[in-house]
């Protein structure tokens, strides 16, 4: 039901295009759209209103009958709303986008994990610039192409970029190493050394400018260039310079001919092609690149469409993420039937800086190559339903199979599994890694860094980690993870890290489902039971036994790399009473060295610009009863514990 303000809100609505945003009760932005006439767009979600009580002059709108489910439940939510009225429908386009990017509102249609997609970056900024891996696009002083649907895509294009346009790899705003001689680079040909002057700026520059014209597809310029140049060189007499050009105009020709679409005639285009579910659950969409007649690359895109089976809204959303930033624009987009194509049009004139035609194609090649893009879609869309159907059933089974073998009365949603990793004594931590409905939850994954010391009695730890597990149990931790109750505990390990594991529960007043799984044969040891359960190798709740046990080892053996690392790189001056890391520098930078401060006399510490008196009075007391990091026990590996 509306709310009194929301009411006013929708009675003064304009009919002009703008932008509208729904707030739900906790004032959260829940969706954001875009519309030619916000009055007819925003009325279109809710049914016609219902006058309230005589003389009240109050109506109560709900949502439209039809909606999808989805949509239904975002209605349903509304508090109040925005509305920003702009002059144009691109103006709404461009502040749509802007809002969307600020407030990522729950119901509106995303890339699926866009944050994750690779870009390939180049450093316009820098005198020497880089072309380089990135999942990052944020920076406006340089240039970005993608994204792309794999990182292996990525690197293999880097690769051969490297080959026909060898650029500096090293990292950094100025190029070379401390030693100031060429790297191996330089000489298996990927480099031209400017860190040495081996090549000018200028040309450098030079080699990036057709670096980027290759990246943006524009081949047959590219072509006519490098012969051109290859020309030039061999009438100078150059001949290694022409051997240069000939073998990147050899690679730019082999990719063209290898990608060479059926119609030279088409020039450079983006073909996009659609394809959504009946239930709005899940969509995909498909990038033909095509530029000088040369299809040079596919792009497929999963969207999560928010409940919506609108092709042209998800087309429309997608058009405004995909070239949000750096994203090298054709002067043609072909789009499915449908889409407002005049919104897009100017959006993308403006980023390009210069025309655009949008337009849907209705026959010749470009409509074959729009129904191709359609086709790969609805192929994409099929088999990752189908991987998501096999992958729920796999998982379906697994649970089930652990179920029937240990005599569980449900099926383990909630699966955790402990393991210890130590080297020796030291640096001892355990494990804790969770799988809900069979599937990694590694937002619950926690680290334990172990209190017990001594040998590597991995009984004494694998106690104190299920007590102090159990125990946050018990308390009922306020944490997301200690405070959920497994529904089955696994213990890497046999029947003593069992039975420890079993004395700790029983101490915290904890009673959950536990065994263990040995290595050596994969024995599932069951407390009260002197043998093990063989389970058959094929078996899915086996794989799934060991696919947790194995995360739990690799998430130990991390945390424990980590503060193995930590301690044996700390020096004696870490630990010393009064002194921080400004203190620190002080002493070596007076002293030249850890040896010779050691040795120092009272007067000597004394006499340390920026060390108080009595500092030095109480490092030298330190110092003179032998105190070393490794008798006040700071890299002993013992230390605080507690989760992380």
């Amino acid at each position: 039901m509306a709310t009194a303000p929301l009411r006013e809100q929708l009675a003064a609505l304009p009919d002009a295009p703008g932008v509208y945003l729904f707030r739900d009760a906790a004032d959260r932005v829940m969706y954001v759209g875009k519309a030619k006439s916000l009055r007819k767009r925003v009325f279109s979600y809710f049914e016609a209103p219902v006058r309230g009580p005589e003389g009240s002059g109050e109506s109560h709108p709900g949502p439209k009958a039809g909606l999808h489910p989805r949509t239904v439940e975002m209605v349903s939510r509304i508090d109040r709303m925005e509305a920003l009225v702009v002059n144009t429908e691109a103006e709404a386009l461009i502040l749509e986008g802007n809002l969307i990017t600020t407030h990522r509102p729950a119901f509106n249609v995303k890339l699926r994990d866009d944050k994750s997609y690779p870009y390939i970056g180049i450093s316009l900024d820098e005198t020497y610039p880089r072309v380089y891996f990135t999942r990052e696009k944020h920076r406006r002083d340089r240039v970005y192409f993608g994204p792309f649907s794999s990182a292996s895509k990525v690197r293999e294009t880097l690769s051969l970029i490297g080959k026909i346009f060898p650029n500096r790899p090293c990292e950094g705003p100025e190029p070379g190493r401390p030693s100031g001689i060429p790297c191996l680079d330089y000489h298996i040909k990927r480099c031209m050394a400017p860190c040495v002057d081996y090549i000018s700026r200028d040309d450098y520059r030079h080699l990036i400018d057709q670096t980027i014209a290759f990246l943006s597809g524009r081949y047959r310029g590219l072509e006519h260039e490098l012969e051109a140049q290859m020309k030039d060189a061999a009438a100078g007499q150059r001949f290694e310079d022409a051997a240069l050009y000939r073998n990147r105009l050899n690679a730019v020709r082999h990719l063209m001919e290898r990608q060479l679409a059926n119609s030279e005639s088409m020039g450079s285009v983006d073909v996009i092609g659609v394809a959504v579910d009946d239930d709005g659950e899940a969509a995909n969409i498909q990038v033909l690149q095509v530029r000088d007649g040369v299809l040079g690359d596919r792009q497929s895109f999963f969207i999560d469409p928010a409940g919506s089976t609108d092709a042209s809204l998800i087309v429309e959303q997608f058009v405004l993420e995909y070239y949000a930033l750096g994203l090298a624009i054709p002067p043609l987009v072909v789009v499915p039937q449908g889409v407002d194509t005049n919104p897009i049009e100017a959006l993308l004139a403006e980023r390009r800086q210069s025309g655009v035609e949008v337009r849907a194609s209705e026959r010749g090649e470009k409509r074959r190559m729009q129904e191709m893009a359609e086709r790969n879609a609805r192929l994409a869309l099929d088999q990752d339903r189908a991987r998501v159907a096999r992958t729920r059933d796999r998982r379906t089974a697994a649970l089930g199979d652990l179920q029937e073998r240990l005599g569980l009365d449900a099926p383990p949603l909630r699966i955790e599994c402990f393991d210890i990793s130590n080297l020796g004594a030291t640096y001892a931590v355990a494990s804790m890694t969770v799988m809900i409905g069979a599937a990694p939850a590694r937002a619950h994954y926690r680290s334990f860094t172990m209190r017990t010391e001594g040998g590597p009695d991995d009984f004494a730890r694998m106690e104190e980690a299920i007590g102090r597990r159990m125990t946050r149990l018990a308390q009922q931790d306020d944490d997301v993870s200690l405070g959920a109750r497994p529904s089955l505990v696994v213990i890497d390990g046999g029947k003593g890290q069992l039975a420890a594991a079993q004395r700790a529960m029983k101490a915290a007043g904890v009673d959950v489902p536990m065994v263990s799984l040995a290595k050596r044969i994969e024995e599932v040891f069951v407390p009260g039971r002197s043998d093990p359960i063989l389970m058959p190798e094929d078996s899915p709740g086996l794989r799934l036994l060991q696919q947790v046990r194995d995360e739990a080892h690799r998430f130990a053996v991390r945390h424990h790399r980590l503060r193995r690392g930590k301690g044996m790189t700390a020096s004696a001056m870490d630990s010393l009473p009064g002194i921080g890391p400004a203190r620190r520098r002080a002493i070596l930078q007076h002293f030249g060295s850890p040896e010779r401060f050691m040795s120092a006399s009272r007067d000597e510490l004394e006499a340390v610009p920026g060390l108080p008196p009595k500092v030095a009075r109480d490092l030298y007391e330190h110092l003179s009863k032998g105190g070393t990091p490794e008798q006040s026990g700071a890299v002993s590996g013992s230390g605080n514990s507690g989760w992380t």
